[in-house]
């Protein structure tokens, strides 16, 4: 995509001039005030870079430049004024963290060169961001692969509740979904330490010797180390690390959101999502596990209500008898699926990922596996042909 410069300035003839200057050599817009210029930076942008004036009405160059600093972090900014004080240069540094500050008039060729300037630190800035959220997203996903072939059932159990803490983090307008999303997918990480039989009675809700529940409660100190040394992460480890710690009065409260404190939001989500999945797994109804919840007087009303609207229904299934080679990740285990020696490879009601998928191929090319399977596909998913 061409990278896209905003132009804002009051004065009509120095638009048209920068224009006439420019307008073959850059992909420009141009706003003549700084209202106009956030209605285009919402309707047109994001801009790669926005000049603007200093003096303007109703708004002056330094506090427009922050707006669009708040609206688009990645966007560098320019300021292009005849009111060129230090006391002025200093604010548009410390205010709107510009990236040039020049005085008019200014030739064409100086104009140029700091546009050219500016458009090289913006793709310097998006291309490391870019890397950085592939290299980020490429861990997350080893982290999650690995979970759901250690345990299928965490990983399954994991799934519900991401989607159960996106949902209230979006329901309620919250910034950096991202990080509660993330929070809820690898919450349930550390149980790749847990012993099997250890989950299984948990699964169940069967009691725990006090040697099993000491093992079991370690499991987000594990996740917490394990997730600590990947950058941007850092917060998220500490949502998960206070994932069954006594909730904090605060947690409660409708102040919790206007705190500012990303990781006890993050938290308070996090417990709300795991406890309402436990409930659901028990046999309770939707009305019956927020209801409970509300009695419980330690979650969040307004996270409560949010899941009051949340999707829990299951999807509609039917059940085929499959070959391992047609396997995808639409299906559901309808039984459990061992080798002809009767180790169990995935329990029944697991969904199938793509790294389990491979694991029952190669134990099928290998010690051998009992075929046809019974999966479950959706409802209106055709029938893959042998």
């Amino acid at each position: 995509m061409t990278q896209q410069i905003l132009f804002v300035d009051d004065e009509p003839k120095i638009l048209q001039a920068i224009e006439r200057q420019l307008c073959t050599r850059f992909h420009m817009r141009t706003a003549s005030d700084p209202e106009e210029g956030l209605r285009t930076v919402r309707q047109n942008g994001p801009f790669a870079v926005v000049v603007s004036d200093y003096r303007m009405p109703g708004m002056n160059g330094i506090r427009f430049l922050t707006e669009v600093k708040h609206a688009n972090p990645d966007t560098v900014r320019v300021m292009l004024t005849g009111q060129a004080d230090l006391n002025t240069a200093i604010a548009a540094v410390n205010e709107g963290s510009i990236f040039r500050f020049l005085t008019k008039p200014c030739p064409a060729e100086v104009l140029t060169a700091a546009l050219e300037c500016a458009l090289e630190q913006h793709r310097l800035v998006t291309s490391e961001r870019e890397l950085l959220e592939k290299t980020l997203h490429g861990s997350i996903k080893v982290l999650t692969e690995v979970l759901s072939l250690v345990s299928p059932g965490a990983f399954s159990h994991a799934c519900l509740v991401r989607r159960y803490a996106t949902h209230m983090a979006t329901r309620l307008r919250l910034r950096r979904v991202w990080e509660f999303e993330l929070a809820a997918m690898l919450c349930q990480l550390g149980y790749i330490t847990v012993p099997q039989q250890v989950l299984d009675k948990v699964a169940t809700h069967q009691k725990l010797s006090a040697d099993e529940q000491a093992v079991f409660s370690s499991h987000p100190a594990v996740a917490e180390r394990l997730l600590e040394n990947i950058p941007r992460l850092e917060t998220v480890a500490r949502m998960i690390r206070n994932q069954d710690s006594p909730p904090r009065m605060e947690e409660r409260l409708d102040a919790l959101f206007e705190s500012g404190d990303v990781v006890a939001v993050g938290t308070a989500i996090l417990r709300t999502a795991l406890e309402f999945e436990r409930l659901g797994s028990t046999g309770k109804t939707r009305r019956d596990a927020i209801e409970w919840m509300r009695q419980a007087g330690v979650f969040n009303s307004r996270l409560l209500e949010a899941l009051e609207t949340a999707e829990v229904g299951a999807v509609e299934r039917r059940v085929v008898m499959l070959r391992v080679n047609e396997l995808n990740t639409t299906m559901v285990a309808n039984q459990d699926i061992c080798t002809n020696k009767g180790v169990l490879l995935l329990p029944k009601g697991e969904g199938l990922t793509m790294p389990m998928i491979e694991r029952l191929r190669g134990f099928a090319r290998t010690v051998g596996i009992p075929q046809p399977i019974s999966v479950l596909i959706p409802h209106s998913a055709r029938t893959p042909l042998a």
